[in-house]
């Protein structure tokens, strides 16, 4: 199950929470509440992906790498904003 939802992740990072929400514990575990992973999920796609993958059952929080990895997944969510306005202001079209 691992392998298809990192090829999943590969096509979009909202299909691979779906399927790791509906086939494994691994959300409920992460998230405390519910309102962390729908946030996440419309907002830091990419970030909530990588916590959920990181977080370790046993410590309750991700390892350092981990966190080396969700600090990398934020800068992959925030780029990909930055990168739509930045597009949007060379076509002319910004609001």
């Amino acid at each position: 199950m691992g392998c298809i939802l990192v090829l999943l992740s590969l096509i979009s990072a909202r299909l691979a929470i779906i399927f790791t929400w509906l086939f494994t514990e691994r959300m409920t575990l992460a998230f405390s509440s519910g309102w962390y992973g729908i946030i996440g999920f419309f907002f830091l796609p990419w970030t909530t992906l990588a916590y959920v993958w990181t977080y370790e059952v046993l410590n309750g929080a991700p390892s350092a790498f981990g966190w080396i990895l969700v600090a990398f997944a934020f800068l992959v969510d925030i780029s990909s904003y930055g990168g739509g306005a930045r597009e949007q202001r060379r076509r002319g079209n910004a609001y």
